[in-house]
């Protein structure tokens, strides 16, 4: 009776044996990966909350940091916004590239692609998607993918990592700014440019530096233009097509608050 019980319960048995050991070897693989996954905080002499990243996406940041094409710094760049302003802008893409556009600061475009993705174009030759990995007050940490096209260098494709780093102050005026600085591990995807990567590095790394640094200043010039023609940005926003009435309202709230506390006074700055 009992061997017979153990006969036909045998197949069962294996089965269940093979699941376990399935379950066993997935669990320890991705404890494995997520042990050997490691990632200095500390890059281009700041230092980075990379601790409280996803053990999952630091695998993914690491693949690109160890193995990285070029690395840039850039900044401080102080940015004529105040933290609330800067933030609504960091945090919305779409948004912010409809601003930029609508006032000729540049040629940006972006769209959402899920939640904390975005795919963006700087209408120059560079577009790729943006995925946030980590954000705290201060710090900011991007994963990108994309091309970039350009008479010396035709169709790059590459990975970087972008680590966002903002200081809040007052200007020399009172007012006030944000500090930005960026440090950026950029990877090519592309064999024949990877190998040629100690030729190309110089024009690579300029490249990389030249659109964070542009990012980064066209920002400074459309808070140039929020605080000193609040009324040019509301007009260029409120004609057609419509933008979203929340963006919107911020927006006429904090060009509301900032013309009357800086009436008084100017950074000796004209718009650009």
């Amino acid at each position: 009776m009992i061997s017979a019980w153990r006969f036909r319960s045998g197949p069962v048995a294996h089965m269940l044996v093979v699941w376990i050991a399935i379950i066993v070897v997935v669990v320890f693989a991705g404890d494995a990966r997520s042990e050997t996954c490691t990632l200095s905080p500390i890059h281009a002499g700041l230092t980075f909350p990379v601790e409280r990243v996803d053990p999952v996406r630091i695998c993914r940041l690491q693949a690109i940091i160890q193995s990285y094409t070029t690395v840039s710094k850039v900044g401080p760049i102080r940015t004529a916004l105040s933290e609330s302003l800067y933030r609504h802008l960091l945090d919305h893409p779409p948004f912010t590239a409809d601003v930029i556009r609508r006032l000729h600061l540049g040629l940006y475009r972006s769209e959402a692609r899920g939640l904390g993705r975005f795919w963006g174009d700087d209408g120059e030759g560079t577009k790729g998607i943006v995925e946030l990995v980590y954000e705290d007050p201060t710090f900011r940490i991007y994963l990108l993918e994309g091309t970039h096209e350009s008479r010396l260098l035709p169709h790059v494709r590459g990975k970087a990592v972008v680590f966002l780093r903002i200081g809040v102050m007052r200007d020399a005026n009172s007012h006030e700014a944000t500090d930005s600085t960026l440090v950026a591990y950029t990877k090519l995807d592309n064999r024949l440019l990877s190998g040629l990567v100690s030729l190309l590095h110089p024009l690579v790394s300029r490249v990389v530096t030249s659109r964070l640094q542009k990012g980064v200043e066209t920002v400074d010039r459309l808070g140039v233009v929020m605080r000193l023609d609040p009324q040019r940005v509301m007009s260029a926003l409120t004609n057609p097509p419509s933008l979203p009435e929340h963006h919107l309202a911020f927006l006429k709230q904090t060009l509301i608050g900032r013309q009357s506390t800086d009436k008084d006074s100017s950074d000796g700055r004209s718009i650009p």
